[in-house]
């Protein structure tokens, strides 16, 4: 699996979302970011595991409690391949409304 297909199936899941959502703000460890689920410790490190793998999140070598930090330059990537498509439908779109306005003057051409 490329890089970018592993940071999407990351974030795939709503409480890895949330997750990154919180560490936006600022480095946690896993024990501040287990404090609002409903799941055991074990399933945080589970979720933190995935998100480290895909390269969302790093934790630096070392004893407990180590800070879960928010890798930026991931949304980087995603930025990249999301600007890559966006530009694409708008000029699609602007390819559309060429031919809408056309057709648009033609029938106004034939009404006259």
């Amino acid at each position: 699996m490329d890089e970018l297909s592993r940071v999407f199936a990351a974030l795939a899941d709503p409480t890895r979302r949330d997750m990154v959502t919180r560490l936006a703000t600022g480095d946690a460890t896993a024990n501040q970011l287990a404090e609002p689920y409903r799941m055991s410790l074990q399933a945080v490190y589970k979720h933190l595991k995935v998100l480290e793998d895909a390269g969302v999140v790093s934790r630096p070598p070392g004893p407990q409690p180590r800070p879960v930090r928010l890798e930026a330059e991931v949304f980087d990537l995603m930025d990249k391949w999301i600007e890559r498509y966006r530009r694409r439908a708008e000029e699609r779109y602007r390819r559309l409304d060429t031919v809408l306005a056309q057709m648009n003057e033609t029938q106004e051409g034939s009404a006259a």
